[in-house]
């Protein structure tokens, strides 16, 4: 094993030393597991105590299944404008970012259409098999959300949801990697599969492996080597539940409010922080066959596996 433990990019992330000067912490958070791999041990006690409490924060402002989130008082404003945190207006800003970047692909007015595949509560106790679901209709689009900055309040249609799973996991990887660099370390952060780096890597790189999240195994398929930015899987082959007849998954196309259409098993995308790479890999499960020749007009390196198992990369992936 070269320089540092793997951080696998996958949701049930494992992550070993494979030196002494590294250290590895494992947490469970936002109902997936956190890997945190630093190269001064002594900071280890510091570095927790700010991954901890990014994982709090921005459970607390952004979650679907708690009562006391602080979106919740978004989608009970009936549209009227709600004074937010400074992290809530933050989260709001990226969904928003991320959606216009990838041509809304990637939209946070899908809640309502998770909640009527059947994810309305933490995916651990979403029931594997259900009865058929009501009739899936689009999203009603990330650009009715609107966010007054100088005030710093947002305004969410009456009957909007809003799920920013995706782009917060993705938000609180690169604050984890940025806090904890600021420790004075060199930092690899994985959350649930959503890779964010900061500060020096051990010798030549940080050896990340992206694992096989098919439910067949757990051995890691693929191994990247890099030493700044993020890294973000996305698979239709992890999350997935049966209604009626229908397997469903928890990547939704907004254009119709159903899942995706499962061209891609696997989708990892590197990219300049976490929150870009996850918002390519998510989008590119939604283009489907044309993901391959978006990501690389989008200059962003890729490997994208199929449910056959053929593995499709674009120019720049850093594997070996």
């Amino acid at each position: 094993m070269p320089s540092a433990p793997p951080a696998t990019t996958a949701p049930t992330g494992t992550a070993a030393p494979a030196r002494p000067q590294v250290a590895v912490a494992r947490h469970q958070a936002l109902g997936t597991d956190v890997v945190l791999a630093m190269t001064e041990p002594e900071l280890v006690p510091e570095a927790n105590a700010v991954l901890e409490g990014e994982l709090e924060a921005i459970d607390r402002c952004c979650s679907r299944f708690r009562a006391d989130a602080e979106i919740g008082l978004l989608h009970g404003a009936r549209g009227r404008w709600v004074d937010v945190s400074p992290l809530l207006f933050e989260a709001l800003r990226v969904a928003l970012d991320v959606a216009e970047y990838t041509g809304g692909a990637v939209d946070p007015t899908v809640g309502a259409a998770m909640e009527r595949l059947g994810y309305d509560r933490d995916f651990k106790a979403v029931a594997h098999r259900g009865p058929p679901t009501p009739a899936a209709q689009p999203a009603p689009g990330w650009w009715t959300v609107e966010l007054d900055q100088r005030g710093r309040r947002a305004r969410v249609p009456d009957g909007v949801t809003l799920d920013l799973g995706s782009s917060a996991k993705a938000l609180v990887a690169d604050r984890i990697a940025a806090g904890v660099g600021a420790l004075g370390t060199g930092v690899v952060v994985s959350v649930g599969g959503d890779v964010s780096i900061a500060g020096p890597a051990p010798l030549a790189a940080w050896t990340i492996g992206i694992a096989d999240d098919s439910g067949d195994g757990e051995g890691v398929e693929a191994v990247v080597s890099m030493t700044e930015g993020g890294l973000a899987t996305s698979s239709t082959a992890s999350r997935w539940w049966m209604r009626g007849a229908r397997r469903v998954h928890h990547i939704l196309d907004p254009r119709t409010g159903d899942s995706a259409l499962a061209v891609w098993r696997l989708v990892t995308v590197a990219a300049s922080n976490c929150v870009l790479a996850n918002a390519a890999s998510t989008a590119a499960v939604v283009w489907g066959f044309e993901a391959p020749d978006r990501l690389e007009g989008m200059g962003l390196p890729a490997r994208l596996v199929g449910h056959d198992g053929v593995v499709v990369t674009t120019p720049g992936w850093p594997g070996r």
